[in-house]
């Protein structure tokens, strides 16, 4: 991560930093870094995390995306001395996977709110219960002591409730929701909309898994995907054929917003980085390092089904000239206001790409102490002006926008309710907006859940 005192640039700019920037709350990206170093989160997990393979993933997930945003620091204590029982870091055991992703595993750090995991008791007045079932996941106040039944989830409810969690401890820092550390927050994945605490006897057990994907951009939400697939049950190595097309490179910046990216990577073609971590974990993947647009050509062999998640208007406005049979693209906000903001649309659907995305528009630069000359040394207008027309991002809200794509896919394969469009807030997770699509056979192949 770029040192607080070092001098900025777009490749270096630590993106959550940026909201402080642009909200007028810093005069500078060192003062804007240095308000995150007063964050932090405690952990504490119970004795779940020696056989759950969920309750591990929970945890794994919290540490990954809060480390990147709550740079005070992230503690973890408890039952660490235990096998690794999910692939999605390169260590033996829990607590050395907890050490790999950015935590410290110790006594938890007194003054930072708490977050718990499994059975444990704590007396806390401030902090979230992780828990899940199914389909659903989120967090409840830790006074409150409620939980879900926190199983029957295969991955994919644990890292929505990690991600609400991480989500509350943000918002609760920041100052941005009075109720953030004393509500809960959560979402059912299979009926979203739904009041997610309440049982739902209508989600099946999640028993397929899709085959063969096309991943379109590894930046923030293609790295969300990639963590989501790595967390799921796949049987056995080459269960999961993925195309991987990113044209960029790795830059420091990233690593603040993408789960998957680490210092010893920065420089490196983000196609290569990520298909080498794919690959360790047992699936097939075709590199493609070209830019998607209108030139683009699914072959006769390649995946049908794609994920998209780039934020070039123009790409977007080509996906459906490429000859997929199923699109399911998600997007972020990105200003200081909307950035907490998440959607989904697939395609083919009743409007097309074409028409809902076209060239964007400059950035203006914001009228903020943070944006003069004399804060930012080294920068020429045109270099403080590509500053400024970087998004504010944050890694949990991309994650969860990861989780709803992969949900999609889910859904249909157990034949669920098609969406056509979703639109959501860490604000309000429960509130999410959703327009369904006609049902149809997800028809793009599987494997099945051992």
């Amino acid at each position: 991560m770029l040192d607080s005192g070092a001098s900025v640039t777009p490749d270096t700019l630590h993106r959550t930093a940026k909201y402080f920037m642009d909200t007028g709350r810093a005069t500078s990206h060192q003062e804007a870094v240095g308000m995150l170093r007063q964050y932090g989160l405690s952990i504490r997990v119970g004795d779940e995390v020696r056989t759950s393979r969920d309750h591990q993933l929970a945890l794994l997930t919290l540490v990954n995306v809060t480390r990147r945003t709550l740079l005070g620091g992230v503690t973890v204590e408890g039952s660490l001395d235990t096998p690794l029982m999910i692939p999605v870091a390169e260590a033996d055991t829990l607590g050395e996977a907890v050490s790999q992703l950015g935590g410290r595993c110790s006594e938890i750090s007194e003054g930072f709110p708490v977050a718990c995991i499994g059975t444990v008791t704590e007396n806390s007045k401030t902090g979230w219960r992780l828990t899940w079932s199914g389909w659903r996941g989120g967090v409840t106040p830790i006074r409150e002591e409620q939980r879900l039944e926190e199983r029957n989830a295969a991955g994919l409810a644990p890292v929505l409730a990690a991600c609400a969690c991480a989500a509350e401890a943000f918002l609760y820092h920041s100052g941005d929701h009075a109720l953030a550390g004393r509500r809960s927050s959560g979402m059912s994945l299979w009926q979203p909309g739904n009041d997610w605490l309440f049982d739902d006897p209508s989600e099946p057990k999640i028993e397929l898994l899709p085959n063969a994907l096309w991943l379109i951009g590894l930046g923030n939400l293609g790295q969300a995907y990639l963590w989501i697939l790595g967390a799921l049950p796949y049987r056995g190595a080459r269960e999961l054929t993925l195309v991987l097309q990113d044209h960029d490179r790795v830059a420091v910046a990233n690593d603040s917003t993408s789960v998957l990216t680490s210092p010893d990577i920065v420089g490196k073609k983000k196609a290569r980085a990520m298909a080498k971590w794919s690959e360790r974990r047992g699936f097939r993947t075709i590199l493609d390092e070209k830019p998607f647009g209108t030139w683009s050509r699914r072959g006769p062999h390649d995946p049908a089904v794609a994920l998209c998640g780039v934020d070039n208007a123009l790409a977007r406005a080509s996906l459906e000239q490429a000859g997929f049979g199923l699109i399911v693209e998600t997007g972020l906000g990105s200003g200081p206001q909307s950035f907490k903001n998440f959607s989904l649309h697939t395609f083919p659907g009743s409007l097309r790409a074409e028409k809902l995305w076209s060239a964007a528009n400059p950035a203006d630069l914001p009228d903020t102490p943070a944006y003069t000359p004399s804060r930012l040394p080294g920068l020429d207008r045109c270099g403080i002006t590509q500053l400024a027309s970087r998004t504010v991002g944050v890694p949990f809200v991309g994650l969860i926008a990861g989780v709803l794509g992969i949900s999609e896919l889910l859904r249909r394969l157990h034949g669920g309710v098609a969406l056509e469009l979703a639109s959501g807030s860490i604000s309000a997770l429960e509130d999410i907006e959703i327009i369904t699509a006609s049902g149809r056979v997800y028809e793009y192949g599987f494997s099945r859940v051992p």
